[in-house]
């Protein structure tokens, strides 16, 4: 899933737009697994997020990481990502959450190991800084106003714009952390089955990982309030993009939905210049109102790309987007799920055969119920709590199948553990956060970021 970004000719229609997911396409042997996720970095003694700058800032943490070989990636002199050559990565979200985007890599041991090793570095330069990282979906204490900006132009942007399509957009952007992963398909038709197959049973990750009871120190109502923040984000870009059900859909539809969604920006000479809510359409036509008589390069496509943010999302890869941040077990349980369901082909048919006849009313109802109620969304004659415990027999057995072992002769299976304590317990994470609240939290959510700190 290493996928560069030329900038090549100008784009004047959707021929290329349509060439560049598919040169996505890679046979069996070359799928890899990239996985991503967020945390909240706070200061010990008062739980505070980090500004940017200052003796104790994020821009100290991702000075620190040099010392690591990680390379800092400057925006108008500040480093706002650092990166490696085997396509790693270190991001900041818009308040500061700290982002390892790991190297497509070929095995979840492989996956758990580079985690592991993202964490000792960040914890080595924490404990310099005394700071502390937390991974939970949603901020459990401090409001929206007082979470800090980063100084990126994209966020900006964003910034000013997302208030004009949703209620939520800025609680998005500054409040919520996820884990996902991102995974290769060999065809147009292998990239539709699991893409379908995927967006179906992203309630489920989504119950299995809620994570995030709280909002400004207090129960919000929701097991997972940052699966809920989306549904009121930006309807324009998110959602469960009922079309990918459809009969002929594929890359060029994928392109179409994308022509159709509007743009935030254009990066040009180091700046993000602002087009928000314009047209790529009319980008390829030259009449950008932010750029007139300018034509898009194949760069600025991939940025557009990266502008949508439905339950899974397509670029020349797939990433599954439905899970709340949470502590390190289950970071590599989220790859060990889908990887599990989609790359080996018989565990792939039998999670189609579960969802085929779902419908479009049914995939939006899920997206509904499952932030609030989790495992115990009512579905049909049953639970998704029930069909939880089925995807992960499935998920088990792909991976037993795929056989790729570690050193001691293990499968990847084991890293499904996790998940089914709370599957088969019908209890999920965020509940165990409710019910510490209760009782011996006293009310308070101050205690989570000891207990449940990385």
């Amino acid at each position: 899933m290493d996928s560069s970004t030329p900038t090549g000719d100008v784009i004047t229609d959707k021929r290329p737009l349509v060439e560049y997911l598919e040169a996505g396409c890679k046979p069996r042997d070359r799928w890899r697994i990239g996985t991503e996720h967020e945390k909240f970095a706070y200061t010990l003694e008062d739980l505070r997020p980090l500004p940017y700058e200052g003796p104790r800032g994020i821009r100290a943490i991702l000075e620190g990481l040099k010392r690591f070989g990680w390379e800092p990636v400057l925006e108008k002199g500040n480093p706002i990502a650092m990166r490696k050559p085997d396509y790693s990565s270190i991001s900041l979200e818009p308040a500061g959450q700290i982002e390892l985007s790991g190297a497509p890599l070929e095995t979840i041991h492989e996956t758990c190991i580079e985690v592991g090793e993202h964490l000792r570095q960040v914890k080595t330069i924490a404990a310099e800084l005394d700071i502390g990282f937390l991974g939970l979906g949603y901020h459990p204490k401090w409001p929206q106003a007082e979470m800090p900006w980063m100084p990126k132009g994209r966020y900006k942007i964003m910034r000013e714009y997302m208030p004009k399509k949703g209620t939520m957009g800025l609680q998005m952007m500054q409040s919520t952390c996820t884990v996902q992963v991102n995974l290769d398909f060999c065809s147009e038709a292998s990239m539709v089955r699991m893409f379908r197959i995927a967006l179906a049973l992203q309630p489920v990750a989504t119950a299995l990982w809620a994570n995030s009871p709280f909002k400004e120190g207090k129960p919000s109502g929701f097991l997972s309030y940052r699966s809920h923040v989306w549904t009121d984000t930006d309807n324009d870009r998110c959602g469960t993009i009922p079309f990918v059900f459809e009969d002929g859909f594929g890359f060029e539809r994928y392109v179409d939905y994308m022509l159709d969604v509007p743009m935030y920006f254009v990066y040009r000479d180091g700046t993000y210049i602002d087009a928000s809510g314009q047209s790529f359409r009319d980008f390829m036509a030259g009449r950008l109102p932010a750029l007139p008589g300018q034509y898009p390069r194949l760069s600025d496509w991939v940025d557009h790309l990266s502008t949508a943010f439905p339950e899974v999302r397509l670029k020349q890869y797939l990433e599954m987007r439905g899970a709340d941040g949470g502590p390190w077990g289950r970071l590599c349980a989220l790859p060990a799920f889908w990887v599990g369901l989609l790359y080996d082909q018989q565990a792939q048919d039998a999670a189609w055969d579960l969802i085929k006849d779902w419908t479009a009313e049914e995939h939006e109802m899920l997206r509904r119920d499952v932030p609030r109620l989790a495992l115990n969304t009512p579905f049909r004659n049953t639970s998704v709590g029930e069909i939880a415990l089925e995807v992960m027999d499935i998920a088990h057995d792909g991976l037993a199948r795929r056989a790729r072992m570690d050193g001691v002769g293990r499968d990847e299976s084991h890293f499904l553990n996790p998940l089914f304590r709370i599957a088969e317990s019908g209890f999920t994470p965020a509940e165990d956060l409710l019910f510490a609240y209760d009782r011996r939290w006293k009310h308070c959510v101050d205690p989570v970021f000891k207990e449940y700190s990385y």
